[in-house]
């Protein structure tokens, strides 16, 4: 059946392909949309259609998220070819993304993530809190492969944009209620007022509640559930046609239940075994989950004139994270752990954008000024201690960089850019060892000494790199534009927050930055009369200087949990892309995307056995499926005097690892989502009703997991899963 399904959805999205050329061909407008819009993103710091740009880009709009159902963030990893985007594992808010299999799936402060996450270009250093609901945005943007000249560090996979709209020379009003599955009951507030005629002020508020979709069996809490605030305010003020300033704030509030994941194994003692719910646990640590997280941003923009406009960029974002995770799923301590995070950062870009008759570009400034801190207890009952970790990395980075554009024809162009990086950094890494299955006193247990130390120093670094980009561009016609590029990413280096110096004295050496080269073919462009738009890109990326994190028990005489963030070798990734929309007819249309994917290791040098060992032969990279493919087909009608839009989509990823070392208790196998999404608005447009199902075959798939196999934490192997079959009604005013 799994590959009946598989197989449907690739022909699918090839006949999707195939029709949409055919019918856009045939078909005789009756009246409606004739033509898709134009696609105009900001991949190159600059507004540019996405047909002209030499980037491999998904740009989905609020309207095509609304239609498709997309309620937060992780819809992107259904609707991007080749990208993870999901909630981290025993969190709610903690952002995940992998792009082309580069990204970073452990959270924990002081690791860089390798997908660069912006909102209106502020760039969010820390994962925590960063699952963003869908409201009150213009459109979201994935840029895929290294993004390391315009954006910087930490873009090795690519960059997602969040875009919000700019406030409107009217009034404006909405009021959104919704209500659904597991008593889900959210609300919705947006407005804004131009106090005069070149000030404006806007605001947002949303609630968003929900019942968990399991029971935590031993506490009686929900699972799974959702309680979230989130607030932004913005003001606006254009004096002249030529200066825009824009001062924006935000802020979300998560307080859901502890999330704790399933037991997927039997227990060694105890008698405990997988609950028959997957969202279902037997977790026994109680304490707080709260996440807060806020920022705010000051954006002027003053255009000189025809050839010169000058952006600033000031922002200040700061979080605070308390969580509990329960790893071994029982009553009992066998492997628990409460933790606390702390981030802020400062940041300052400043940017120049040119335009001549025959070249463009921009360049800038960069600097961020941030601390990520935090302190966790690893507690365990079979060893009778309190393992405590503690820290902090403070970074200062600078950055020059510059790209820039230059037409040799009216069809043939190129384009130029670098980026110098620096990164200071310094860090304080502690590990103790508390006698005692109870809380650290760090963590607000009882006060006693410490039994062991086990890590405790000091370090500082710095971490320089240019990463360039070049690519070259030719119209093949009016519509149609091929290109050809290469370009380069890194991630900074750092120290393991949980290294254990007396067990691998190495980790106090920390690990060296690791870098993407892409080689990369793109064609994209419209055909038959705007009808169709396509996107298309095969990529090759040499990944070099891996950041592997690998953890496992350790075996006597030693005891704990080993610990090693390293650079463990370099992996071969590539694959294509195909994605677009069409209009079918006036009434019909549809988006389409197909992801090919090959992510392999050439070396992964491990050192947890005392002496380097390639064992690249036994691991696989994470969360990189080979096949990622989304098919969606709206139809735009009238009804009861209205406009009502039905959109069904169906979406696949073939089987993957969660982690490096393949699980068959953990690794996924292929799944499909099928989602539909209804609208009815009314006449005038003030009114709306929406229905939305999703994953409506309420399939059951993995996307996060622990895995401490064995006695000494009791068989702790447990995983977290997507959400369930749900549906919701929701109601919408608009003025």
């Amino acid at each position: 059946m799994k590959r009946l399904m598989k197989s449907v959805l690739l022909a699918g999205a090839a006949w999707s392909a195939a029709s949409s050329m055919v019918m856009a061909q045939d078909a005789v407008p009756q009246g409606g949309q004739t033509a898709l819009d134009d696609i105009v993103v900001t991949a190159r710091r600059r507004d540019e259609q996405l047909k002209d740009v030499p980037v491999a880009v998904s740009a989905l709009s609020a309207e095509r998220l609304e239609q498709t159902g997309g309620a937060d963030i992780t819809a992107l990893q259904q609707q991007t070819p080749n990208a993870t985007v999901q909630i981290a594992r025993g969190s709610n808010s903690t952002l995940i993304s992998f792009i082309r299999g580069v990204g970073q799936q452990d959270p924990l402060w002081g690791f860089e993530p390798g997908v660069g996450l912006y909102i209106d270009d502020v760039y969010v250093a820390r994962p925590q809190g960063a699952v963003l609901d869908i409201f009150d945005i213009e459109r979201i943007e994935v840029l895929r492969g290294p993004q390391g000249t315009l954006y910087g560090r930490n873009t090795i996979g690519g960059a997602i944009k969040y875009v919000t709209k700019r406030l409107g020379a009217e009034p404006s009003f909405m009021a959104r209620g919704t209500y659904g599955s597991y008593n889900q009951m959210d609300a919705l507030v947006t407005a804004s007022v131009p106090v005069t005629e070149t000030f404006a002020l806007g605001g947002a508020i949303a609630s968003y509640n929900r019942e968990g979709f399991g029971t935590n069996l031993f506490t009686g809490e929900d699972t799974y559930n959702k309680e979230v605030t989130a607030y932004r305010a913005s003001a606006e003020w254009t004096p002249t046609d030529q200066l825009f300033v824009r001062f924006a704030y935000d802020r979300v509030e998560d307080d859901s239940a502890p999330r704790h994941g399933h037991r997927e194994v039997n227990s060694t003692t105890g008698g405990f075994t997988p609950p028959r719910s997957v969202y279902n646990t037997n977790a026994g640590i109680r304490g707080d989950q709260e996440v807060v997280t806020s920022g705010t941003s000051l954006t002027a923009e003053y255009v000189v004139n025809d050839m010169l406009t000058l952006k600033s960029i000031s922002a200040w974002r700061s979080g605070d994270t308390a969580t509990v995770i329960d790893f071994d799923q029982t009553p009992q301590p066998f492997l628990d752990v409460p933790a606390i995070y702390a981030d802020e950062q400062f940041t300052q870009e400043i940017q120049a954008l040119l335009q001549g008759d025959n070249w463009s570009g921009v360049a800038g400034l960069f600097y961020l000024d941030g601390e990520s801190s935090g302190a966790f207890d690893t507690i365990a009952g079979n060893l009778g201690l309190a393992i405590a970790a503690a820290g902090y990395v403070n970074t200062e980075s600078f950055s020059a960089f510059a790209d820039f554009s230059y037409d040799f024809s009216d069809r043939l162009h190129a384009s130029i850019g670098g980026r110098y990086t620096r990164d200071d950094k310094d860090a304080q890494v502690q590990r103790f060892f508390y006698l005692g299955a109870t809380r650290s006193p760090i963590l607000g247990g009882t006060a006693r000494p410490i039994f062991a130390t086990r890590t405790n120093y000091m370090a500082s670094d710095t971490f320089e790199k240019f990463t360039p980009r070049v690519s070259v561009s030719y119209d093949f016609t009016d519509d149609v534009t091929g290109y050809g590029s290469i370009s380069q990413g890194f991630k900074s280096g750092g120290w393991d927050m949980r290294g254990d110096a007396a067990l691998v004295p190495q980790t106090v050496q920390g690990y060296d930055p690791e870098t993407v080269t892409t080689y990369e073919l793109g064609l994209k462009g419209t055909a038959f009369d705007d009808r169709l738009q396509f996107s298309s890109a095969a990529f090759y990326s040499d990944y070099q200087d891996l950041q592997i994190t690998t953890q496992q028990a350790a075996t006597a005489p030693a005891v704990g949990v080993a610990s090693v963030v390293d650079n463990v070798g370099q992996a071969t990734i590539y694959g294509f892309e195909l994605e677009g929309r069409a209009l079918l007819s006036d009434s019909l249309s549809t988006n389409f995307s197909v992801g090919y994917l090959k992510n392999e290791f050439d070396e992964f040098i491990t050192l947890l056995s005392g002496s380097p060992v390639d064992i690249s032969n036994l691991r696989s990279p994470q969360n990189s499926p080979e096949w990622s493919t989304f098919w969606a087909v709206t139809w735009s009608g009238e009804l009861a005097g209205g406009d009502v839009t039905i959109t069904p989509s169906v979406s696949y990823r073939s089987e993957f690892n969660l982690f490096d070392a393949p699980d068959p208790v953990l690794d996924q196998e292929g799944y499909t989502l099928v989602d539909l999404a209804a609208i009815w608005t009314a006449p005038g447009g003030h009114y709306q009703i929406a229905f939305t199902g999703r994953n409506l075959t309420d399939e059951e798939y993995k996307i996060g997991g622990y895995n401490f196999a064995g006695a000494t934490f009791n068989n702790s192997i447990s995983a977290f899963y997507g959400p369930p079959r749900t549906f919701s009604v929701s109601a919408t005013v608009r003025y």
